[in-house]
């Protein structure tokens, strides 16, 4: 049984990465696994501990951190870090099962920097500015402030969509599902396809 291939997206929030993300996971014929990220904030709404995030202590994060067990991380907002654990990615890779990362645009250029000729990077991106803003707002989780955060980084992340495999418009959602499906079967069966997507 071979090793696993990885599957990152990334996108600024509220561009429909995660639902992008839940839908492939059903798809049981892509053999994928979540890999489960690492978070030093506190659990929004329903989110479950080893579930949607590792959620762990500042000092434990800092602690990983020195002890170089970060594939990738990221001080995404003050005092609010993110990673990937390294022992996260090799548990399911070597599974045998595909590792689909759902993470910050750096952690995902990261990724792709440190597994290169196993990795499928896709940038999920907004169809414009204006209709991530209607989304973030929609959700209704955050404040005004928040929200105005959240909008000055995704136009910072922006510019980071050239240094994807893929970027993937999520305009009509049932139609990024499928063509996400397609590049990763594509990319599972055959890796070449990464000379191909540029």
């Amino acid at each position: 049984m071979g090793l696993g291939k990885l599957i990152v997206f990334s996108a600024p929030s509220g561009s429909g990465k995660t639902s992008i993300v839940h839908y492939l996971l059903d798809q049981l014929d892509l053999e994928m696994e979540f890999s489960v990220s690492a978070a030093s904030r506190k659990k929004r709404g329903t989110e479950q501990d080893g579930v949607d995030y590792y959620f762990i202590s500042k000092e434990t994060f800092k602690k990983h951190i020195e002890n170089n067990d970060f594939a990738e991380w990221e001080e995404v907002y003050k005092d609010n870090f993110y990673g990937t654990l390294k022992k996260e990615i090799k548990r399911i890779r070597e599974q045998g099962k595909n590792v689909v990362f759902d993470i910050d645009v750096v952690g995902g250029i990261n990724i792709k920097k440190l597994y290169p000729d196993d990795t499928l990077a896709i940038f999920v991106k907004p169809p414009s500015v204006a209709e991530l803003e209607k989304r973030l707002r929609n959700r209704k989780t955050d404040s005004e402030e928040k929200i105005q955060e959240r909008l000055a980084k995704a136009t910072e992340e922006l510019s980071y969509q050239d240094q994807f495999d893929v970027i993937l418009v999520n305009d009509e959602l049932s139609i990024a599902q499928q063509k996400a499906y397609d590049l990763i079967k594509q990319f599972i069966s055959n890796s070449d396809i990464l000379k191909n997507t540029k």
